[in-house]
């Protein structure tokens, strides 16, 4: 059984109907994305329909919550990592999210990731 969690930039892709990023995503079995992935789409819709379009498309996947061990986990990771690799607030989220549910990340930015241990999806 193979399972993934995805980055914004996938679900960006998957709205825009990318029939190769649609193919990959119908491969897995579970699919999983967390409230970090979804505040960062709403923050991207330009306008009331674009945003009900974008909850109805995202409304298949499984939805982590973000606990207190994932942001702690972020927030080690930022602490570690912002100063040598730039590492963002949502992307250490996203990392942590990986790394506490034991998923593998798949994403378009692998560069953002790869310095961490966590597994990508190739």
């Amino acid at each position: 059984m193979e399972i993934a969690f995805i980055d914004t930039n996938i679900i960006i892709e998957y709205l825009k109907g990318n029939q190769k990023i649609i193919d990959k995503l119908n491969s897995f079995d579970e699919v999983f994305i967390n409230e970090i992935i979804i505040m960062e789409l709403y923050q991207g819709a330009k306008n009331r329909r674009e945003l009900n379009y974008i909850k109805k498309s995202i409304s298949k996947f499984k939805i982590l919550k973000t606990s207190n061990e994932i942001i702690k986990l972020a927030k080690d990771i930022l602490e570690e990592y912002t100063l040598s690799h730039n590492t963002k607030i949502m992307d250490a989220i996203i990392a942590s999210t990986v790394l506490i549910y034991d998923l593998k990340l798949y994403t378009l930015n692998v560069k953002d990731f790869r310095y961490l241990e966590i597994s990508l999806v190739n």
